[in-house]
């Protein structure tokens, strides 16, 4: 049995970090001396252009590509399509071909279990999988959380973020219940704070006070920054672009913290998803 851990970025809503957040804890978790895959499961790829991918609809193999080989049937070599980044990871691309495939898997067999099958074809030759999910509750999301072993879920302290973990939490469960009972939350991730505000201080307690008795809300919060932003634009992590700013501390204590989660769960036994 091989000891790699897959990990599913994911929430229904846009904006709140997802991409952001896969970069860097990949990037992180690289820097530890981990073999680290990064999959973009979005077609807008923001994955992949945030890795300097400038123009991903141009790509020839990507993550729909490998995904029809899946289905067809067809012997899948483990590097196909994967990129390597000059921090470290690899990268499995996605471009606009992906919204093509999601449609078409509503007519295929076992259709939630695809990208698990290619997951599982590849994750012995890696430590962390991240999967870098769209900001739906489509069945590319529901494929990411099949393959996956834990969920992290970043969201922004404000209402309308907050407001919708009821049901990406349900979405969650049910997956768990009735395809992957291995699943586990390993915390939701608070991004782009700006703790001078009393409405994200009120928020993030709340949510703390609420969620933390059942559900690990991470010690780290990712503070908002404009650097953090650009990264994006350069093609690279924040490591790279600010590595002595307070984005980059963030993201290197949430590299810790995910180390940890991930010793935690293979000493503990029994199918609970909280902490």
């Amino acid at each position: 049995m091989d000891n790699c851990k897959v990990i599913a970025i994911t929430n229904q809503k846009g904006g709140v970090g997802k991409t952001t957040t896969t970069v860097n804890l990949g990037v992180g978790l690289a820097n530890e001396g981990y073999r680290v895959l990064l999959i973009d499961a979005d077609p807008q790829g923001s994955l992949t252009v945030s890795l300097g991918v400038k123009n991903p609809d141009e790509l020839p193999v990507s993550l729909a590509t490998v995904l029809q080989r899946v289905i067809d049937d067809r012997p899948i070599d483990g590097g196909l399509g994967i990129i390597q980044h000059e921090e470290g990871v690899d990268l499995l691309p996605s471009n606009i071909e992906l919204s093509g495939l999601e449609i078409s898997l509503f007519n295929v067999m076992s259709r939630e279990f695809i990208l698990k099958g290619y997951v599982d074809e590849i994750r012995g030759n890696y430590d962390y999988i991240l999967i870098d999910c769209m900001p739906s509750l489509g069945m590319m999301t529901v494929n990411s959380l099949v393959a996956a072993d834990s969920v992290i879920i970043p969201s922004q302290p404000n209402f309308l973020s907050t407001k919708g973990l009821n049901l990406l939490m349900h979405s969650i469960s049910k997956v768990k219940r009735q395809i992957n009972p291995r699943l586990r939350i390993d915390g939701i991730l608070l991004t782009m704070v700006d703790s001078r505000t009393n409405n994200a201080k009120d928020i993030i307690s709340s949510l703390r006070s609420t969620m933390g008795s059942n559900i690990r809300v991470f010690d780290t919060e990712i503070p908002h920054s404009v650097r953090a932003a650009e990264c994006s634009l350069v093609g690279k992590s924040i490591f790279a672009h600010d590595k002595s700013g307070k984005v980059a501390a963030a993201y290197e204590n949430l590299t810790k913290e995910v180390n940890d989660i991930g010793r935690e769960t293979q000493n503990r036994s029994g199918p609970d998803w909280v902490r």
